[in-house]
């Protein structure tokens, strides 16, 4: 309620000039249809492979530490991943009100927003209120318009990590011990949630070259963010490694510095176009943070400028670790996207006709919106899948373990509701595989007739324009 309080004193002028309103009205926008079952174009792989590990505290193991996935390949589905923070929190709301699968979009979406008025805020005590926010407007509308509403820790991590450096900076001002612990814990979580949310440790660790700050102050500050590294790499570098050697799941480990620069050197286009489009699906946008970089330096903004490159260099690393993921995912690029952000709104703070600010940042966000407003919707043509539990409950149990041909994309096996593998159309029809599964006790093969016109040689028990389910043993 501290977001609505203040706004029915004031004229619309005046709300408009508030970033709080604006992030409350992009917050209504992305309530539309945010029950959507994860069948949209981008990225809906990802989300379910998310809502299984949220479903498996439900009703497998409610242990954070061995998140569990439904693509088992006859093994328990422990897998090592990041921290499952997000997860977690959609099972205990599940335990309070029965398990639905939004309830992920509905937290990433809650967080995602207090992470940017919190972001508001840095930046008006950074600079003025005018760059916090236009600053803000062009992070709303950026790419985490659509992703903050997906089942997916991205802009939920680097949220928390904001909040917690809001805080922390709260601690220098006031000395208020609560605000310490409450800015180390939130940026703890956020680093665990999601590693790239660590490209933030670099302005936190700048408080050690400034000259105003006091000593007892700078050790207190570094012993709380190598707490928070030390928490992120036992995670990521300890507990994942040991759960991958005893149930041989990982998901990304990220590759050599040599390996991750031979790939990204020879995907340049791909990877500029993380920058150039996905940062806000806008030209417009990506202009002006191209303008406010050349600003800063034009106008010696020391201290900023260690601060947004610090933040750059570490991600350079990032990009460079991640190597194929990076240029073939775009929302590999969301951790940087605030920088980016801030810079938009630093140019248009300096540009003096007023005019010519509104009308650049209205056709940005409008264009950026106008992008991913496809990822609102959901096509006729998929809502096939919906019906795939039905059809497996009337003939088998969700403990069956089901074999599926939609190649690398769990998509389908969440919404079966059963665990088991999933396969590209031409190796699930090969006879090798089909006698693997029998020997690990698979007892059905489920083909998806839009990615196949395959038959097999096996009793069929159940088919329509849509799907042809076998039945093995």
């Amino acid at each position: 309620m501290f977001l609505f309080s203040k706004y029915f004193k004031l004229k619309l002028k005046d709300l408009l000039l508030l970033p709080s309103f604006w992030i409350v009205l992009f917050l209504l926008i992305r309530f539309y249809g945010i029950t959507n079952p994860p069948l949209e174009v981008s990225h809906n792989w990802r989300q379910t492979t998310g809502l299984m590990v949220a479903r498996n505290f439900v009703e497998v193991n409610n242990n954070i530490f061995y998140p569990q996935i439904d693509i088992t390949s006859g093994k328990s589905g422990i897998i090592g991943m990041e921290f499952p923070l997000l997860n977690y929190l959609h099972y205990l709301l599940a335990l309070l009100f029965g398990y639905e699968h939004w309830y992920g979009r509905l937290i990433n979406l809650i967080v995602s927003s207090l992470g940017i008025f919190y972001y508001s805020k840095i930046i008006e005590q950074w600079t003025n209120r005018k760059t916090a926010l236009y600053s803000t407007l062009a992070l709303l509308a950026s790419i985490w318009f659509a992703f903050s509403r997906k089942m997916m820790p991205d802009t939920f991590s680097i949220s928390l990590a904001i909040i917690g450096i809001y805080y922390v900076n709260q601690y220098l001002k006031s000395n208020s011990i609560k605000h310490y612990f409450l800015g180390i814990l939130l940026f703890s979580l956020g680093i665990l949630a999601k590693i790239p949310a660590g490209i933030y440790m670099a302005p936190l660790f700048m408080v050690l070259v400034s000259k105003r700050i006091d000593k007892k102050f700078k050790l207190i500050i570094s012993f709380g963010g190598a707490c928070s590294l030390l928490l992120a790499l036992l995670w990521y570098f300890k507990w994942n490694p040991y759960l991958e050697s005893q149930y041989g799941n990982w998901y990304n480990s990220g590759v050599s510095l040599k390996e991750g620069f031979i790939e990204i050197s020879r995907n340049m286009k791909a990877v500029l176009k993380n920058f150039y489009f996905n940062t806000f699906q806008s030209y417009i946008l990506f202009a002006l943070s191209m303008a406010g970089l050349f600003l800063l330096f034009r106008k010696k903004e020391k201290n900023i400028i260690l601060i947004v490159l610090s933040v750059l260099l570490v991600f350079i690393i990032y990009i460079i670790k991640s190597g194929f993921f990076f240029h073939h995912h775009n929302y590999y690029i969301i951790p940087i996207v605030p920088i980016f952000a801030f810079l938009v709104g630093y140019f248009a703070s300096a540009i003096k006709k007023k005019s010519i600010t509104i009308a650049l940042i209205s056709f940005g966000v409008i264009e950026a919106v106008a992008n991913q407003s496809h990822d609102f919707r959901l096509k006729e043509s998929k809502l096939y899948k919906l019906r795939l539990e039905t059809i497996m409950d009337s003939f088998s149990s969700k403990s069956d373990l089901i074999a599926i041909n939609t190649g690398g994309n769990p998509q389908q096996l969440y919404l079966a509701h059963r665990k088991g593998w999933v396969f590209e159309s031409e190796e699930i029809v090969a006879q090798k595989n089909i006698k693997r599964l029998r020997e690990k006790d698979c007892k059905f093969i489920v083909l998806d007739k839009h990615l196949t016109s395959e038959r097999l040689a096996l009793e069929s028990v159940f088919e329509d324009k849509d799907y042809l389910v076998y039945q093995l043993n």
